[in-house]
């Protein structure tokens, strides 16, 4: 079974290309909206600084590490895991959706570096000019940190909007926190799939609990090896899926982050923390108050909530 196959897809040859690298595009605003538009998605190598993420992979590895989760004998930054250790957390301890326990995965929320880089110039560029207005990020960051537990599971095809609502000129900006080729598990996106608006949805396993019912002729997945700082940004509409990891041992370390016009309609989940938690509780001890409760300054227009996009469970095709 290849690693396309390890998720339900519709009947059909799936056919596979690699993702398009949108660089030679940033300094023409209207060239990159022209490619995001008749494609879905955005791929640019080499995008962000690596020293950060090289430092944010070094302070959730070291998480990892103290909860014992880490196998002795390799470098920390490699990220090889103890399996046996690991499945030592009972499954009502564990976010099935990121990957780690509860108690890890607050740990992770606390560090200033992991809500800081959303901020970073380069990025508020690139939104600002697909979107010709200035851009506001989510203050609902989320981590993946994809582990062989025994009930971590690949996410489905979904498209993001339904959790997150709101405007649909919200983007999500994926990238992982090391080298991430497609054996690891990294993203495939459904060329295209973005001028379909919100699709029906199935119950299913992993990240999120839903998967987007396809048809028979949507098989044009783009996928792509990704190095340190590439990054893939795409419209909450895009449909989209993680790849099967092939490394049992290895952990997975990537980054979803969400940009959208500051004058559009924005549902209040966006402006909390990915969980459970306090805002005050995570700004503990930090040292930049320029990225805390930073959406305050703005006069946000505020989405309601339509719980009715989970329950379409039928498509025509």
């Amino acid at each position: 079974m290849t690693s396309i196959e390890a998720v339900e897809t519709p009947p059909g040859k799936i056919k596979r290309s690699l993702f398009y690298d949108a660089t030679p595009l940033l300094d023409d605003p209207a060239a990159l909206r022209a490619r995001a538009e008749q494609d879905g998605y955005l791929f640019f190598k080499h995008f962000l600084p690596t020293e950060p993420l090289l430092e944010l992979r070094r302070q959730m590895l070291e998480i990892c590490a103290e909860r014992g989760w880490l196998a002795k004998g390799h470098d920390l930054m490699d990220g090889v895991i103890d399996v046996d250790a690991l499945n030592q957390v009972p499954e009502d301890e564990m976010r099935t959706d990121v990957g780690v326990s509860h108690e890890a995965h607050i740990a992770v929320q606390k560090l200033e570096l992991f809500h800081t880089i959303p901020h970073h110039p380069k990025l508020l560029s690139l939104y600002r000019d697909l979107f010709g207005k200035e851009p506001l990020p989510h203050a609902r960051h989320i981590v993946r940190m994809i582990t062989p537990h025994r009930c971590i599971f690949p996410t489905p095809p979904h498209q993001d909007h339904i959790y997150i609502q709101g405007t649909s000129q919200t983007w999500t900006c994926w990238f992982p926190l090391g080298h991430c080729p497609r054996e690891m598990g990294s993203l495939t996106v459904l060329r295209g799939s973005h001028r379909n608006g919100v699709v029906a949805v199935k119950p299913a396993k992993g990240a999120g609990g839903f998967a987007s019912l396809l048809c028979p002729n949507e098989i044009d997945w783009v996928e792509g090896d990704f190095e340190l700082g590439d990054i893939l940004t795409f419209p909450s509409y895009t449909v989209h899926r993680a790849l099967r990891s092939q490394h049992r041992e290895r952990i997975r370390l990537s980054c979803d982050i969400r940009f959208q016009p500051v004058d559009k309609e924005i549902h209040e989940n966006s402006l909390k923390p990915h969980g459970a938690y306090a805002w005050e509780d995570l700004y503990a001890g930090w040292k930049n108050p320029a990225i805390q409760y930073y959406w305050k300054k703005h006069e946000l227009r505020m989405a309601s909530w339509d719980e009715t996009m989970l329950w379409q469970k039928d498509r025509i095709c």
